[in-house]
C-alpha cells in the first residue's frame, strides 16, 4: 500500500488543477524523483522534491502523501498525520491518505482513531487484504473479539493460508487466553512455512505451553527458536521458565544466566535466578542475585526471596518484619500472608498467625488458601 507503487501515469496524470504546462512538467519530474527516493528510504531528499511540488502546487495530493510516506518512514508520526490530513481536506476520498493515517494512528497506539479510518476505507475498497488485516490488528488491540475474528475469517476466505489472518486469529485467542484454539492456528503457520518458519511462531507456540503448563511440550519450540537466534530474548526466557515450571532449576539457571550475560541489571531475571539458586539450596547464591536486584529498584520479590530465606534459617522475626513492610505495599497479595503466618507459627506464635490471617479476610477477599490454614492453626491451639 505504500505510495511508490503508485503507477507512473497516476503520478503525474491526476494533479491538482492550477499550474501551467511548465510547472506540471516539472512536478512531473518532482514526482517521479521524489516517489524513487522514497522507495530508496532516502527519505529527506524525498522530501525536498515534494516540498518543491507543495510550493508550486500546495494542494497537490501526491505531494502530500508523499510527504506523510516520508515522515512515517521515519516513524515522525505527528509530521505525517498533518500531511495526510491536508491531503484529505482537499481530497476526502484518497485511499493512499487513508491509509497512511491509519496506520500513524496505530503507530501512535490511538486504536480507536485507527479503526474509524480502515472503516472508511474500507467503503471505497473492501477486498483490500492488507487493510482488512491492520484493522482486525486493530479491533483484537481495543479487545474486541468479535469483529476482529469477523475481519481475519474474510481474509481467509479471500486467501486461505493468509500468514497474516493466521497469525492474527493465534494471538486474538491467545489475548483471551483461549490457548488450545491459538495452538491450532500457530500450528498451522508451522505446516504452511516448513523448513523456513518464523521464530515469532515458534516462540508463541512455546508460550502456549507455558499458559498450560505443558512445559515439555513448549521446550522444543524454545530450544528450535534458540537453534536460529541463540540470543533471542523470548526464546531464552521461555525455556528457562518451561524448565521452573518442570522444577527442573539447574537447567532454567543455565538460561535466566544466559539472558543476564546480555542484560545484567534485568531485576526480574535476577529475582527468578535468585529464586532458582533458593531453590537447589544455594542461599548464598541466591542471596546475591536478590540484592543485586533491590540496588537497581525495589522489588517485591527480591525482598519475599530474602524473607523466605531467613524463614530458612530459622530468622523468623527478621523474615516477619520484611513481610508486614511487603503487606503494606502490597495487601491484596494473600502469599505474603501465608509465609507470614507460617513465620509465626514456626516460632510458636500460632495467635499472631491467626491474626495476620484475619487481617487478609478484613479486606473482604475470600482465598480458601487463607481459610485453609487459618482452620488448620485453630484445630492446634
Amino acid at each position: 500500500m505504500s505510495q511508490d507503487k503508485l503507477s507512473l501515469d497516476e503520478l503525474t496524470g491526476s494533479l491538482s488543477e492550477g499550474p501551467g504546462e511548465e510547472s506540471l512538467n516539472e512536478i512531473s519530474e518532482l514526482s517521479k524523483r521524489g516517489y524513487q527516493l522514497l522507495k530508496e528510504n532516502l527519505t529527506a531528499r524525498a522530501r525536498e522534491s515534494f516540498d518543491k511540488i507543495l510550493s508550486l502546487d500546495p494542494k497537490n495530493n501526491y505531494a502530500l502523501v508523499g510527504m506523510g510516506d516520508c515522515f512515517r518512514k521515519e516513524r515522525k508520526f505527528k509530521d505525517s498525520v498533518v500531511y495526510y490530513q491536508r491531503c484529505l481536506d482537499t481530497h476526502p476520498g484518497n485511499n493512499y491518505a487513508l491509509f497512511g493515517l491509519a496506520d500513524c494512528y496505530k503507530a501512535m497506539n490511538q486504536y480507536n482513531r485507527a479503526i474509524d479510518i480502515w472503516e472508511e476505507y474500507l467503503l471505497h475498497d473492501d477486498r483490500n487484504i492488507t487493510v482488512l488485516t491492520r484493522i482486525a490488528d486493530a479491533y483484537r488491540k481495543v479487545r474486541n473479539f468479535k469483529r476482529s475474528f469477523e475481519l481475519y475469517q474474510k481474509v481467509l476466505t479471500m486467501q486461505e493460508n493468509n500468514s497474516y489472518a493466521i497469525i492474527g486469529l493465534g494471538h486474538l485467542y491467545y489475548d483471551f487466553k483461549e490457548y488450545k484454539n491459538a495452538l491450532e492456528y500457530w500450528e498451522r503457520m508451522l505446516e504452511i512455512d516448513r523448513g523456513h518458519v518464523d521464530i515469532r511462531v515458534l516462540t508463541s507456540l512455546g508460550n502456549c505451553h507455558r499458559k498450560l503448563k505443558s512445559f515439555d511440550e513448549g521446550v522444543p519450540y524454545f530450544l528450535e527458536a534458540l537453534r536460529i537466534q541463540p540470543n533471542n530474548f523470548y526464546a531464552l526466557f521461555g525455556l528457562a521458565d518451561c524448565y521452573r515450571g518442570m522444577n527442573q532449576q539447574e537447567k532454567s539457571l543455565v538460561y535466566w544466566n544466559k539472558i543476564l550475560d546480555l542484560d545484567n541489571r534485568n531485576k526480574v531475571i535476577l529475582t527468578r535466578a535468585g529464586d532458582a539458586y533458593r531453590h537447589i539450596g544455594e542461599d548464598n547464591n541466591a542471596e546475591e542475585y536478590y540484592k543485586k536486584a533491590l540496588n537497581i529498584e525495589f522489588d517485591t520479590y527480591a525482598i519475599l526471596g530474602l524473607s523466605l530465606i531467613n524463614k530458612e534459617k530459622g530468622n523468623f522475626q527478621d523474615a516477619i518484619t520484611s513481610l508486614k513492610d511487603l503487606i503494606s505495599n502490597d495487601p491484596r497479595n494473600h502469599r505474603l500472608y501465608l509465609e507470614a503466618a507460617e513465620c509465626y507459627e514456626l516460632q510458636g506464635d500460632r495467635e499472631e498467625a491467626l491474626e495476620i490471617l484475619a487481617q487478609f479476610l478484613k479486606l473482604g477477599i475470600r482465598n480458601s488458601q487463607i481459610i485453609d490454614k487459618m482452620m488448620e492453626l485453630k484445630d492446634k491451639i
